[in-house]
């Protein structure tokens, strides 16, 4: 595929602009690049606190709430920032987007991989914490899950991009939706509490949101949301995933000759 081809053949410019990226976001402050990692780990550790010290918030089972929570978070974290930052890229990189030889494909995958550092240091904490109560991660479900999520951030700001690029409002649109996103996916309830809504619950877990966050939470604990009722989630989630791809593909490539002239 043509996008796929774009993107590899220029793997080391797009790495070298992630990784500036990352850092230019915090250039003017002394912290620098600390700060990126340190709001939303206090983040995480407020909800936590909130969550299980004061309100008193039982995990489903028997499992510490700190460890049925964080990997959770940490996927939802990695989502929303990397789905904000790369459906704006476009606009934010409009001066790369003019240099006609520029291959304009790969500007979303810069913020992915800007995004992907705090990413990596969320699900490190999530590890240790888990480690430390005693919960080990499947190694390759974890490989799994993480290949599904940026296969599904791809695909979902291949459309969100260019639309934001044409519609700048859109990027409001989105910002709201993705706040409907955190309350309607499991990340501080839980799906049992669905159990006497079996429609509900069943439109809740082909949400590809869901798939992604339970997933997480499933590597250390030991859950079955991905072969669930024969795959039937996992099956959900590659279709939404890959239509989501082709529609956004199709939007993308049909309009990226315009993307200069509204900028």
């Amino acid at each position: 595929m043509e996008f796929i081809k774009t993107v590899w053949k220029n793997r080391k410019l797009v790495w070298g602009l992630g990784r500036n990226d990352f850092k230019n976001r915090f250039a003017s402050t002394s912290l620098g690049s600390i700060w990126g990692f340190l709001q939303p780990f206090i983040f995480m550790v407020t909800y936590v606190i909130v969550f299980q010290f004061i309100l008193k918030t039982p995990a489903p089972g028997d499992y510490p709430y700190t460890v049925w929570f964080l990997p959770g978070m940490a996927m939802w974290l990695c989502l929303n920032d990397s789905i904000i930052n790369a459906s704006g890229s476009i606009r934010a990189y409009s001066y790369l987007v003019k240099k006609v030889v520029f291959p304009v494909d790969t500007i979303p995958i810069i913020s992915i991989i800007s995004s992907s550092f705090v990413s990596i240091f969320l699900f490190i904490i999530a590890i240790v914490v888990s480690a430390i109560y005693g919960f080990l991660p499947n190694i390759l479900m974890l490989i799994y899950i993480l290949f599904s999520a940026l296969c599904f951030i791809i695909a979902f700001t291949r459309f969100t991009s260019a639309v934001t690029t044409l519609v700048p409002d859109f990027s409001n649109l989105l910002g709201i939706l993705m706040q409907l996103f955190f309350w309607f996916t499991p990340i501080i309830w839980n799906l049992g509490m669905l159990s006497g809504h079996q429609t509900i619950l069943t439109i809740i877990q082909c949400i590809p949101f869901t798939y992604l966050v339970t997933g997480m939470r499933d590597v250390f604990l030991g859950g079955d949301m991905i072969t669930q009722n024969f795959g039937l989630y996992t099956i959900a989630f590659w279709v939404i995933t890959i239509l989501i791809f082709l529609w956004g593909n199709y939007i993308f490539k049909k309009n990226k000759k315009d993307f200069a002239d509204v900028l």
